[in-house]
C-alpha cells in the first residue's frame, strides 16, 4: 500500500491522465481538487491534450500541465526519460489510454492505478479498481473519483462534487469579447452544436426559444470555427441584436466569456460543463438514452440544471420549458 505519511507530508507526486475531450477533462478536475483537500501538500500533474490545456491550467489544484501531444511526438526513449525526470510516485489512469499505460510502466512509476475493465491495465497497472462505466448508475465525475480508492478516499455524493472543481479561468476581458457583454442585461450564451459528440437540439427550437426570452436577456451565440459554417445561415435569420461569436474565440477566450456571463444553454458538450464549473446558471439538454443521459453527464454546479427528453433525441424538449427556467434566472 501507499506510504500515507509520505503522501500527507507532500513528498508525493501524482500524475492524472485524461487525454480526451474538454467536458471529460472538466469532470476530472474535482479529482484533483478532492485530492488536494485530503492531502494539501501533494503535487499534482495533469497529462492532457494541447487543446484542453487552457481548461487544465485554470484549475488551481493542478500544479503542472504535461502536454500529451508533445510527449507523443518524442521517441520512445525520450518519452520515458521525460516522465522519469518528473519523479512521479503514482499515476491515475482516469481515461484508459493504452499508450500511456505502457509508457508509465516503462518509466518505472511505482504506483499505477487503472480499472479492471481494460485488459491492458492487467499488465501495466499494479493497483486495479473494479469499475464498469457502461453499467454504472454513477455520474461521470463520481466514476472518475472511484479511481481514488487506493488512496482510501471515498466517492463523494453528487451534490458535493462541484465544491472541488478549483476552477478559476482568467477574468481579464479580452477585446474579442468586451463588446458583446452588456452590463445592464443578463448575458446568456447559447452553444448550439456539439461537434457530433452527442444529441443536439434542433436549431429551429433555439429560434423559438429566443422569441420567448425576456428582453432583459443579451444573447451570445458561440461555437468553433468548423461549427460557424454550419450556423451562419441560421444566425442571419435570427432577430437583430443577437451577438455572433462563432469561430471567433480561442478556448482561453471562451473560458473567460463563460466566467463573465450570467448563464449558458447547451446540450451535453464541453462548454456546458465549463459553465457549471464556473458556477454560472447552466441549462443542459439531454436525451434519455444511456449512456449519454443526464444521470451520467448532467452539468454539476451550484446553479446547474437540465431538461431531459423522453427518447433518444432532443426534439421533444419544448422551448417553453427552457424559457421558463432561463427567464426565472433573472428574477
Amino acid at each position: 500500500m501507499f506510504n500515507f505519511e509520505q503522501v500527507k507530508q507532500g513528498h508525493f507526486h501524482i500524475l492524472i491522465s485524461r487525454t480526451d475531450a474538454i467536458g471529460d477533462v472538466v469532470l476530472t478536475l474535482p479529482v484533483c481538487g478532492y485530492l488536494k483537500s485530503r492531502f494539501p501538500e501533494v503535487t499534482i500533474s495533469f497529462l492532457g491534450r494541447t487543446y484542453t490545456a487552457p481548461v487544465i491550467n485554470a484549475c488551481t489544484a493542478v500544479d503542472y500541465f504535461i502536454n500529451y501531444d508533445e510527449l507523443s511526438a518524442l521517441s520512445k526513449t525520450e518519452q520515458i526519460e521525460a516522465l522519469q525526470i518528473k519523479n512521479f510516485d503514482a499515476v491515475i489512469h482516469i481515461f484508459p489510454n493504452k499508450h500511456v499505460a505502457h509508457l508509465t510502466k516503462a518509466a518505472g512509476i511505482k504506483w499505477r492505478i487503472g480499472t479492471t475493465n481494460r485488459f491492458f491495465h492487467w499488465f501495466t497497472c499494479n493497483k486495479l479498481v473494479k469499475l464498469s462505466r457502461k453499467n454504472s448508475d454513477l455520474h461521470e465525475a463520481q466514476l472518475n473519483m472511484a479511481l481514488l480508492k487506493p488512496f482510501g478516499i471515498p466517492i463523494l455524493p453528487l451534490k458535493d462534487v462541484h465544491k472541488f472543481y478549483a476552477f478559476e479561468p482568467d477574468a481579464n476581458i479580452p477585446f474579442s469579447i468586451a463588446h458583446v457583454l452588456k452590463k445592464d442585461k443578463f448575458n446568456l450564451i447559447i452553444h448550439p452544436k456539439s461537434h457530433g459528440s452527442g444529441a443536439e437540439w434542433p436549431l429551429d427550437k433555439y429560434s423559438e426559444l429566443f422569441k420567448l426570452l425576456s428582453p432583459a436577456i443579451n444573447i451570445i451565440i458561440t461555437g468553433s470555427e468548423k461549427e460557424r459554417a454550419l450556423l451562419q445561415y441560421w444566425i442571419t435569420e435570427q432577430p437583430i441584436g443577437i451577438n455572433d461569436l462563432t469561430g471567433k474565440l480561442n478556448l482561453t477566450e471562451l473560458l473567460t466569456l463563460i466566467k463573465l456571463s450570467d448563464g449558458l444553454v447547451a446540450a451535453g458538450t464541453g462548454p456546458l460543463h465549463v459553465a457549471a464549473a464556473t458556477g454560472i446558471n447552466t441549462l443542459g439538454l439531454f436525451p434519455r438514452t444511456r449512456p449519454i443521459h443526464p444521470g451520467r453527464w448532467a452539468p454539476i454546479g451550484a446553479r446547474a440544471q437540465y431538461l431531459e427528453s423522453n427518447n433518444g433525441t432532443l426534439n421533444n424538449i419544448h422551448p417553453a420549458s427552457a424559457a421558463a427556467i432561463i427567464n426565472n434566472w433573472i428574477k
